[in-house]
């Protein structure tokens, strides 16, 4: 079994909220094994059981029991997860839910049994009701507490005079700061029940998101796809890598010590391992350069000088003539 992780950004965002409250930033770090570097791109990833450490003794440091229900309060997704960006710049907030559930594992990685979707629209005789499925989350209850107040949060902060929450139901027992459940859902909750839900609207999936943004929102997607690419090929030594350059690229190539440098090992035995996988540093590097590269260039949204740069080249002709080495055409032939 992998080890479930969530994204450095999300990690860091609750960092900086927990900070805010008073709770001291190097004692944080330091009880919950993070280095601060591990913060510094968003798209990294940080291991769950890091994560529970750090909501737990953020919750201790600031005195806020409340805190994974003020968190998602008073801090916005689009500002530190692409799924957040992503949700936003859908039509609507139904087509928004269906990319959360695409792409919340680069939130948070939670395997579902039966490879279900976390999160489920559920109808009832009493109405449409929004499931997280999540295993066994009494052991951590924070993250219910966080993912539903999500949820309403940021549907409030976007659309303050849509419809969308009428009951709450949580699987743990009722907690101390109860009292906050009630004022952030402003909805009957009901604790020690079956299961981690809400009854929502369902005139809510059909409402416009405001401002919607076409553009963002299929570059975003193309960008998540890699990230989620990333977590699937995970397991090996070449996924690993490519997950590395994929999201370094846009800031320029990395050569393989500092690829082996990230991965805390020596150079030589990244070559040693990629090797025994049937890999190269430089074919990786190359082969990934071409996929991205078809795949920006065929979707029409980002120009030849935009995919250059996004792929690390600091001259858009080291790109063209990379790309008619690869393709035998040029990138602005392949645009159309």
């Amino acid at each position: 079994m992998t080890r479930s992780t969530v994204s450095a950004g999300y990690a860091g965002a609750l960092l900086d909220f927990a900070v805010s409250k008073g709770a001291d930033r190097t004692r944080l770090l330091a009880a919950a094994g993070i280095a601060e570097g591990d913060l510094a791109d968003r798209d990294n990833r940080v291991a769950m059981d890091r994560y529970v450490v750090l909501m737990r003794t953020a919750k201790d440091m600031t005195g806020d029991g409340a805190l994974a229900l003020h968190f998602s309060e008073h801090t916005r997704l689009d500002a530190f997860s692409i799924v957040g960006l992503i949700t936003h710049s859908a039509a609507t907030m139904g087509e928004g839910f269906v990319q959360l559930s695409r792409y919340r594992r680069l939130i948070a990685e939670v395997d579902i049994p039966g490879g279900e979707d976390r999160f489920h629209l559920a109808r009832g005789e009493d109405g449409l009701w929004l499931e997280d499925r999540r295993p066994n989350p009494n052991a951590f209850p924070e993250l219910t507490e966080s993912a539903l107040s999500r949820f309403v949060c940021e549907v409030r902060r976007h659309h303050g005079d849509l419809e969308f929450v009428k009951a709450v139901e949580v699987t743990h027992p009722r907690p101390p700061h109860a009292a906050e459940y009630d004022r952030v859902f402003a909805a009957p909750v009901t604790f020690g029940a079956a299961r981690n839900a809400m009854r929502i609207a369902p005139s809510w999936l059909s409402a416009p998101v405001r401002r919607p943004d076409g553009y963002v929102f299929g570059v975003f997607i193309e960008h998540a796809e890699g990230l989620m690419a990333r977590l699937a090929e995970g397991r090996t030594l070449r996924g690993r890598v490519e997950g590395l350059l994929a999201a370094r690229l846009h800031k320029g190539p990395m050569n393989m010590a500092e690829v082996a440098g990230e991965l805390n090992m020596s150079q030589q035995t990244l070559y040693r391992r990629l090797k025994d996988e049937g890999a190269s540093f430089e074919a990786v590097l190359e082969a990934l350069r071409r996929d991205l590269a078809e795949g920006y260039l065929s979707s029409r949204k980002l120009s030849v000088n935009e995919t250059a740069y996004l792929l690390g080249f600091s001259d858009p002709s080291a790109f063209s003539r990379a790309y008619k080495r690869w393709t035998g055409a040029s990138p602005k032939a392949a645009k159309g």
